[in-house]
């Protein structure tokens, strides 16, 4: 709301602007800590190419998995490193096709565990990539578990998330939450 102020002589003077100050405004952080964290995004969004974690669920309708196929392609076309881990259907999959088709250098594969522990797609879908990661460390543990960790390399090793998932999904969640904690840019894509 802009007030007009008028001083006691009858002499206007400059417009002062008032502002709702209390609980029914919501306020902007203005501290040196939260501007510091939007340039660091905005320069991160504004970097030519960018190592980018796609992650997300694996029960996909096929147009969903085309879509994020698509999507991969053109961010590898752009000069941007994917990285991902390995899934016989469903985003992963759907990533790993999308950056084979442009310049599978630019893919990188993160495995929760062993190459020999995927299941026989996987493995299959797996052959040609140049730059796959592999954890014998975590043979032992159980694929969710050995998942959860994975995720978190994944995201740090990136400076963007790109998440596909149902609002359901606890694991997905996590993995959101941890990369908004270490300040990457995240886009979620809730498919339900």
């Amino acid at each position: 709301m802009i007030d007009i102020l008028d001083s006691l002589d009858g002499e206007q003077q400059q417009p002062s602007i008032m502002v709702p100050i209390g609980d029914s405004m919501d306020t902007a952080d203005n501290s040196p800590d939260t501007i510091d964290e939007l340039a660091m995004e905005l320069a991160t969004i504004k970097q030519p190419a960018k190592r980018i974690a796609i992650i997300g669920s694996r029960n996909l309708a096929i147009t969903h998995q085309q879509m994020i196929e698509t999507l991969t392609t053109a961010l590898v076309m752009q000069g941007n490193t994917i990285i991902t881990s390995g899934g016989s259907c469903g985003t992963n999959a759907a990533a790993i096709r999308g950056a084979m088709k442009s310049n599978p250098d630019k893919l990188k594969v993160i495995l929760p565990q062993t190459i020999g522990q995927q299941p026989s797609d996987v493995q299959d879908q797996l052959i040609g990539v140049p730059n796959i990661v592999e954890h014998s460390d975590r043979a032992m543990m159980t694929l969710a578990d050995a998942s959860r960790v994975c995720n978190r390399e994944i995201i740090d090793d990136c400076n963007q998330l790109i998440c596909f998932l149902s609002h359901t999904s606890k694991t997905l969640h996590g993995a959101i939450d941890y990369a908004e904690e270490n300040h990457k840019v995240v886009t979620v894509f809730y498919l339900d």
